[in-house]
């Protein structure tokens, strides 16, 4: 498959990619009137403007559920004051909504709605699909902005560590403080 990700990465002048947990990893799961979450999504929200007063344009989600929303939202509420950055949303493969509550899946069709480009990895499942949309952030990036709670083990980890191979920043927010 043609890489979809190379028509928007010539424009691109910089680029930051989102990494983090989904909701089951985080200490207020669903709950996002949680003070916890509050703070996080204020932290997120000054990095990102910070992200972007330094000349960063392109910003990549994965769109799982969790970080990638939360992140994707703000991107999206912060065009009004700063119209020149973009969202790129990074899927896996084509339904990887679909076992996701109503409320999940609609929250995720009115981010693809507002998306400057959507890019699928796979148009189907399969086994690697997951790594290799990580991969594709992590290489198609400048900066990479994970909500990380320190575990050895799992997607967010994997793609910090790729990114930090690729000799890419990695900023580190923890949802645990």
């Amino acid at each position: 498959m043609q890489n979809a990700g190379d028509d928007f990465l010539k424009k691109a002048r910089k680029a930051c990619a989102f990494t983090g947990h989904r909701p089951k990893k985080l200490p207020w799961g669903y709950n996002e009137t949680d003070v916890r979450c509050v703070a996080l999504k204020a932290a997120l929200e000054r990095q990102i403007r910070s992200l972007v007063q330094e000349g960063v344009t392109d910003f990549l989600s994965g769109m799982a559920e969790g970080i990638d929303l939360l992140a994707a939202e703000i991107v999206l509420n912060l065009r009004a004051e700063y119209p020149c950055i973009k969202l790129h949303c990074i899927l896996p493969y084509k339904g990887q909504e679909t076992e996701w509550s109503a409320a999940s899946q609609a929250r995720y069709h009115a981010i693809l709605a507002q998306a400057d480009s959507i890019i699928y990895v796979s148009r189907i499942f399969r086994k690697n699909c997951m790594l290799e949309r990580n991969h594709f952030l992590a290489a198609h990036s400048d900066v990479l902005l994970a909500v990380y709670n320190g575990e050895y083990r799992g997607g967010t980890a994997a793609t910090i560590h790729y990114a930090q191979k690729l000799g890419h920043s990695v900023i580190i927010l923890d949802p645990t403080k």
